[in-house]
């Protein structure tokens, strides 16, 4: 298959899954799998259109940050609040991103892993959904300081492929309480910290191994992973107001459950 094209195919996968809890990485893992792609080859291409996607959220929420960046110079306590919360959530990633970046690395050529993760994280999204007790909370800057810093913590799962990250740190939101609106959109922030530091630090690892062919492969994969999260972000609020989290883990189930059963006939 042509590179150009097999860089699209990815970009539509990561601005479908980015910011649904249903792990974009394990599914760019799953159709570099399906389509015979060599894993090791597209690894690094698969992390480094990921910014594509969170430009997206930049773009939908521009007023916001803009927002927050002119109450911070005003010292207002809602931007210092918000700023803070999304610190304490991003710490811990980096902390542990750097302790086990090897580790990491060596998971994400791992289909099988994406496959019972994809289906314990289902589960984990029906009980939580089931369980937990949220209150109305007056946005991301709301959220408590300790809330914020075991969010941080709970994203850490998601540096195994197929947890997702989107759904660690809503559901992680959520079991403390927060609400779902709150949750997904503190999950939205967050990423773009934790997405583009990973996107730097695997370009900075890997920039030896990538040409100026491939500079060109991710730019492709970034615009239109943009493109694709930009409709897809709106979508995923409005079901997750009327129906909850529960679709998506059902879907996780069985797109878990499918990919084992294929892997098991390869």
């Amino acid at each position: 298959m042509d590179q150009s094209l097999t860089a699209v195919i990815l970009g539509i996968v990561e601005g479908l899954t980015e910011f649904l809890p249903v792990s974009s990485t394990g599914h760019l893992i799953l159709a570099t799998e399906l389509l015979g792609f060599d894993p090791a080859r597209w690894a690094v291409f698969n992390i480094a259109i990921q910014p594509g996607a969170i430009l997206a959220i930049v773009v939908l929420y521009w007023r916001l940050f803009l927002a927050v960046l002119t109450g911070l110079v005003r010292l207002d306590p809602t931007a210092l609040r918000f700023v803070r919360n999304l610190l304490l959530a991003f710490i811990p990633a980096v902390v542990l991103g750097l302790a086990f970046a090897d580790q990491i690395d060596a998971l994400l050529e791992n289909a099988v892993v994406v496959a019972w993760s994809l289906i314990i994280g289902g589960v984990a999204i029906l009980l939580v959904e089931r369980f937990a007790v949220t209150q109305p909370t007056d946005g991301v800057a709301g959220v408590s300081a300790r809330t914020s810093g075991l969010v941080g913590l709970v994203q850490c799962l998601a540096m195994i492929p197929g947890v997702s990250r989107s759904g660690a740190t809503i559901l992680g939101a959520m079991s403390f309480g927060v609400d779902r609106k709150t949750a997904a959109e503190f999950s939205f922030f967050l990423a773009i910290p934790t997405l583009v530091g990973a996107t730097v630090l695997q370009l900075f690892k890997h920039r030896a191994d990538i040409s100026p062919n491939d500079y060109g492969l991710i730019g492709i994969g970034f615009v239109v992973s943009f493109v694709v999260a930009l409709a897809v972000i709106k979508a995923f609020l409005k079901i997750v107001t009327k129906h909850g989290f529960a679709p998506f883990a059902w879907y996780r189930i069985v797109a878990g459950a499918s990919a084992l059963i294929w892997l098991s006939m390869k």
